[in-house]
């Protein structure tokens, strides 16, 4: 009983004091606390700077499109938004985002919790990066740039990034998530390697067929050098040729 009355004042109190309310729906605050046992001997005791103040998103499958790779660019993409400061203290976990912070940070605290609200609003229309596209349908970086250059993957605009220990700026291509995902909907990386197989397989036997016409017309052209090249040539029409002939003198 005692102890259940000091968690409901302790929580009212911290409540209070930080601004954390039940508002946005999907956010929860929760402050947590370690005590004793009842059984142990000596009073309850409380440490004060171990209750963090942590606020929870769910982080839905449509939004990852159940990719670890898009759920750590989420996590980047929000801690961009804050300050250096609060960076270290948002996660992204299994289908959630969690903000956990000191207690003593409660003004940071209830400012980044804002934040990462709003940032939360857009990530639904947040562009896939080119790892991202390649973990989701599960593809390899010569399939994206094939498809991308005929057209079946569509990009949704460029962006350019200044690479840390890199002297020059990288530029890449970006995808729409709706898009990517009516063709992880659909399986159609699958069909387009069966395409792919059967153009490679008709480009193999039409190179077959040309190289075999390329020798059969070389072997032809031997032949017929052969041919031109012989001593049962007919003679010229000349007078005498056939008394000249006859005398042997170019033999």
């Amino acid at each position: 009983m005692l102890l259940s009355q000091l968690h409901r004042s302790r929580r009212a109190c911290c409540d209070e004091r930080s601004g954390v309310g039940p508002e946005r729906g999907s956010l929860c605050a929760v402050q947590y606390e370690t005590h004793r046992s009842l059984g142990e001997a000596g009073p309850l005791h409380m440490a004060h700077d171990s209750f963090p103040l942590i606020a929870e998103w769910a982080l839905p499958s449509s939004v990852t499109l159940g990719s670890s790779v898009r759920a750590k660019g989420i996590e980047r993409e929000l801690r961009r938004r804050l300050s250096w400061n609060s960076r270290k203290h948002l996660t992204v976990e299994a289908g959630r985002v969690v903000l956990s912070m000191p207690e003593g940070d409660a003004t940071a605290f209830a400012s980044t919790r804002e934040r990462i609200s709003t940032a939360m609003d857009a990530l639904p229309e947040l562009p896939l990066l080119p790892s991202e596209v390649e973990d989701v349908l599960a593809i390899s970086s010569r399939e994206r740039h094939k498809w991308l250059g005929d057209g079946r993957l569509q990009s949704a605009g460029t962006r350019t990034v200044k690479l840390r220990g890199r002297a020059r700026a990288v530029t890449f291509h970006v995808f729409d998530p709706r898009h990517i995902e009516t063709i992880l909907d659909g399986d159609l990386p699958t069909i387009w390697r069966e395409e792919d197989a059967q153009v490679s397989a008709e480009n193999r036997r039409r190179a077959a067929g040309k190289a075999a016409l390329a020798r059969a017309n070389k072997v032809d052209s031997k032949v017929s050098d052969a041919g031109t090249d012989g001593t049962d040539s007919r003679s010229p029409d000349l007078d005498g040729w056939d008394a000249f002939d006859a005398e042997r003198l170019l033999r």
